[in-house]
C-alpha cells in the first residue's frame, strides 16, 4: 500500500479546511494537523493528514485518488508551489515499526501512530522545499562575491543591489519564521508514547543533519546580504566624494569667474 507525502503550498487554512471535512467522515482537529479517515463501504479506506505549513500525508490511497484529494484541497491553499514536493513510500502491518528502504512497517492499525510518522514525513518534505529554494538563491548569487573578488566591485546598480538584498531578506526570513515547525511537535506532549515512531521516522530521513545543513546555507545567505549591504554604502558614500567634489569644482569655478568679471 502506498504512503505519499505532499507539499503544495505555504500554508493550508486548516480551520476552514476543518470544517470542509466534516461533511465527508470522521474528521479530527489537532493543534496543526487535520485529520479525515475515509471509509468505502463502511469499512476504513485510508487516512489523510493535513499540516498547516503546507503538506499532506496520505495513506493507503492510489494515484489517481491522490490527484483526486490534491485537486480538492487547492482552495484551502496559501500561496500555492509551482511544483508540488513529493515523496513516496509503501507501508504494511507487522510485529514492529520500523522503516528500510523506504517501507514503513506499523504494528496497529491506529491513526494516531500514522500521524506520529507522518510528522516527520511532512517535515521532511516541507525541509526539501527549504534547501531548494536556498540552493536557488545561491546558485543564482554566487557570482557576487566573484564579481568582488575579481573586479573589486560588484557590478550592479544601487537599484539592482537593493532588489537582490530585498530577495536575500524575503527568502531568509520565509525559512526563519517557518523554521519551528522541523522542532519537535507539541502533540508529542499530550502522546509520549508515541514520540519513538516519530523519532525513528526523523532518524531514518535524516532531519537533523539536514536542518544543520540548512543553517550553514542560511549563514552563507547572511554572508552575502551583508557582502551588498556594504557594497551599497559603498557606492552611497562614493556618491556622496563626488557630489561634493563636483560641488566644490563649481565653486572654485565661480570665483574664478567673479575674479574675472572685477579684472574686466
Amino acid at each position: 500500500m502506498r504512503c505519499t507525502t505532499y507539499c503544495t503550498a505555504a500554508t493550508y487554512d486548516i480551520p476552514r479546511l476543518f470544517q470542509s471535512l466534516q461533511k465527508f467522515g470522521s474528521a479530527q482537529m489537532f493543534r496543526d494537523c487535520a485529520h479525515i479517515l475515509i471509509k468505502e463501504d463502511r469499512k476504513p479506506k485510508g487516512d489523510i493528514f493535513y499540516f498547516s505549513y503546507g503538506c499532506v500525508v496520505l495513506w493507503g490511497f492510489t494515484d489517481e485518488e491522490e490527484l483526486a484529494i490534491l485537486g480538492s484541497l487547492k482552495e484551502f491553499e496559501k500561496n500555492p508551489s509551482p511544483k508540488a514536493e513529493m515523496d513516496e513510500f509503501t507501508f504494511r502491518y507487522g510485529d514492529n515499526m520500523r522503516i528500510e528502504e523506504d517501507e514503513i512497517v506499523l504494528q496497529t492499525k491506529n491513526s494516531l501512530s500514522k500521524l506520529a510518522i507522518s510528522y516527520g514525513i511532512a517535515q521532511s518534505v516541507k525541509l526539501t522545499t527549504f534547501e531548494e529554494t536556498i540552493q536557488k538563491t545561491i546558485d543564482n548569487t554566487k557570482h557576487l562575491p566573484e564579481d568582488l573578488a575579481t573586479k573589486g566591485k560588484i557590478v550592479l546598480s544601487r537599484k539592482e543591489i537593493s532588489r537582490k538584498m530585498g530577495e536575500l531578506f524575503i527568502e531568509r526570513n520565509f525559512i526563519n519564521l517557518h523554521s519551528e515547525i522541523l522542532d519537535t511537535p507539541e502533540f508529542f506532549w499530550n502522546y509520549p508514547e508515541l514520540e519513538p515512531f516519530y523519532r525513528r521516522t526523523s532518524h531514518y530521513l535524516d532531519v537533523t543533519k539536514r536542518v544543520e545543513v540548512l543553517n550553514k546555507r542560511l549563514g552563507v545567505l547572511h554572508e552575502l546580504f551583508e557582502i551588498l549591504s556594504n557594497e551599497l554604502n559603498h557606492q552611497h558614500s562614493s556618491r556622496l566624494e563626488w557630489t561634493i567634489i563636483i560641488l566644490i569644482f563649481f565653486e572654485i569655478l565661480i570665483v574664478i569667474m567673479r575674479d574675472l568679471f572685477h579684472l574686466v
